[in-house]
């Protein structure tokens, strides 16, 4: 099968296989490991304490196989402000800052096409399965419906990743593949010279793009066919264990929960009918979006043949199901609580396959997050803490504009758009009047810090110019500031407090601030001979692309500001 691929793509696979010398030996020969897998798992907005709070009732298996079993490093941050997922996954696969790789926000506002764009989106390369991207109607994450097309493709991320690092190292010989529910999940580990697939709410099934086939393979066309969606019509997802087990078991209806249309805020949540408008959507509200992942994951295994030989491959897997679940109801609910439960059950299961068709002793694994999550004030304010939800529509805009007008000769013209956390300025409008950009975006900056709930308000003038304090908080600002796609100016709002409407439907809970509770992520390293120990010295998901490289005696990808993890190459 001739697959298309964008020119970058095309210089990875060619620089592949000049590679290919007399010379060439095997991984085993060259790294001195049996490695045949690289198993990447990503867990969408799973804070770094979650694992521990109900461990005394996981099972064997999952967690507690990578927290008995490996190298955990428990004290893990990221390091730059904006906790989203694009820009957390494309951190973890390529080992850079959002600064170099480009992925600062979900969502940016392009200057030259005049509109926001979605971060992989990409006309050139349309969905294989005709209208099965995002139904605008019914999509819960309102970042993808700034997207102007359905195409999709790695293009926009600006340096290579671990999976691209496999490519060129090998070859071309080894497999790559990234899967999600979510596309960004799912294209941004599997890099440029890899394959993704990820699940569409409108087909049911996993799409691809035209950037990685001209049509899908047999597997996945029978997976498909298979309609796994279609056994969940007329079910709910109900509690697990009995509720008096659970820690939040008291706790199933609190008013601060989303009350999704036909969800409801208590067990058991109902699907629905399979031809209902919400019946995917709702899938991926529960625990059944990450088994749908793992179904999948499965027959992509098998059907691909990873690990059959010993250049290694690289799986990369990202279950969604935590962070949907935790927007709706919040980290600390029941809900939450029991979604890890079964999340468990599906990494059991997982690394049993794995186990089963490869061997774990042959599988370097790791498990981490893009990003943590923050307490839904409600929560936070029946144990005394302050926390509010940002209301913008409650800002009382009216005397900046006017303190604006009188410095400037402007006023509502000179912002383009606010899509947080950045506010773009009107270039154009800035430029025609004469005026100097550093100081307009000194004088709206001052002003914004005078709304309820601001903290910061850091322009990027400030930024290119390094005028900044030397603080933690500043460093992962500049971390962010990518010149051409970051916004004028960076807003941080204060610790607790976050936006919780998504183009119309309220959430419980935001992520996306540069705070503890949101940079805070597991790092588990496992299988292939990685010692068992508990680490607690501060570390990044930035190391772990740059430990795997070392691991596997690859250079590390190109963008790379990562330190490798020393105790997972203690390889025994």
């Amino acid at each position: 099968m001739k697959l298309k691929r964008s020119s970058l793509r095309l210089t990875f696979i060619l620089v592949a296989f000049l590679l290919v010398l007399p010379g060439w030996v095997s991984a085993e020969a060259e790294t001195g490991t049996n490695v045949r897998l690289v198993l990447q798992i990503t867990v969408d907005q799973l804070r770094g304490d979650l694992p521990y709070r109900y461990l005394e009732r996981l099972g064997d298996g999952g967690f507690r196989y990578l927290l008995q079993k490996g190298a955990v490093y428990n004290n893990a941050h990221y390091q730059h402000a904006n906790t989203e997922t694009i820009v957390g996954h494309a951190t973890l696969a390529t080992g850079a800052e959002p600064a170099v790789h480009g992925m600062v926000a979900n969502v940016w506002f392009d200057h030259q096409t005049g509109r926001l764009t979605y971060n992989i989106e990409d006309d050139r390369y349309p969905l294989l399965t005709a209208g099965a991207g995002v139904d605008k109607t019914t999509e819960i994450d309102p970042t993808q419906k700034a997207a102007g097309t359905e195409g999709r493709s790695p293009s926009a991320i600006l340096v290579s990743t671990l999976s691209d690092e496999l490519a060129i190292h090998f070859g071309g010989r080894s497999k790559m593949f990234g899967i999600s529910v979510k596309d960004r999940g799912a294209v941004s580990m599997a890099g440029h010279a890899g394959k993704a697939f990820w699940f569409s709410k409108k087909s049911g099934g996993f799409v691809t793009s035209t950037y990685y086939y001209d049509e899908y393979p047999t597997w996945v066309k029978q997976w498909n066919n298979r309609r796994l969606v279609d056994t969940y019509a007329g079910k709910t997802w109900d509690l697990l264990h009995d509720k008096s087990t659970y820690l939040f078991g008291d706790a199933d209806d609190r008013p601060w929960e989303t009350n999704f249309p036909g969800y409801g805020r208590t067990f058991p949540h109902p699907f629905g009918k399979a031809d209902s408008k919400y019946f995917t959507t709702l899938l991926t509200l529960s625990p059944v979006g990450d088994e749908l992942t793992l179904d999948f994951a499965k027959a992509l295994i098998e059907n691909e043949q990873l690990g059959k030989d010993n250049i290694p491959d690289y799986l990369a897997v990202s279950f969604s199901s935590t962070d949907y679940v935790g927007h709706v109801f919040g980290p600390s609910s029941l809900e939450t609580e029991d979604n890890i439960l079964r999340l468990d059950r599906t990494l059991k299961e997982l690394l049993a396959f794995v186990d089963q068709h490869i061997g774990l002793k042959n599988t370097l694994i790791v498990l981490s997050a893009d990003h943590g999550a923050p307490e839904v004030p409600g929560y936070l304010n029946k144990l005394g803490l302050e926390a509010q939800y940002v209301k913008l529509e409650k800002w009382d805009k009216e005397p900046a504009i006017k303190a604006l007008k009188e410095k400037f000769g402007i006023g509502k013209d000179l912002i383009q758009t606010y899509f947080h956390p950045y506010l773009y300025l009107n270039h154009d409008v800035i430029s025609q009047k004469g005026l100097d950009q550093a100081e307009v975006e000194r004088a709206i900056a001052a002003e914004l810090v005078k709304f309820e709930g601001v903290a910061f308000a850091v322009s990027s003038s400030a930024l290119r110019q390094g005028n900044l304090p030397d603080t933690e908080l500043m460093r992962s600002i500049l971390h962010n500031f990518h010149p051409k796609r970051s916004g004028d100016i960076y807003v941080v709002f204060e610790p607790h407090w976050f936006i919780n409407d998504f183009d119309g439907l309220t959430v419980a809970s935001a992520h996306g601030s540069p705070w503890r509770y949101d940079t805070y992520v597991p790092i588990m390293f496992a299988g292939a001979g990685v010692p068992s120990q508990r680490i607690s010295r501060l570390v990044h998901p930035a190391d772990i692309a740059p430990t795997l490289a070392a691991y596997l005696g690859i250079k590390p990808p190109s963008g790379s500001v990562g330190t490798p993890l020393l105790e997972v190459l203690q390889i025994k």
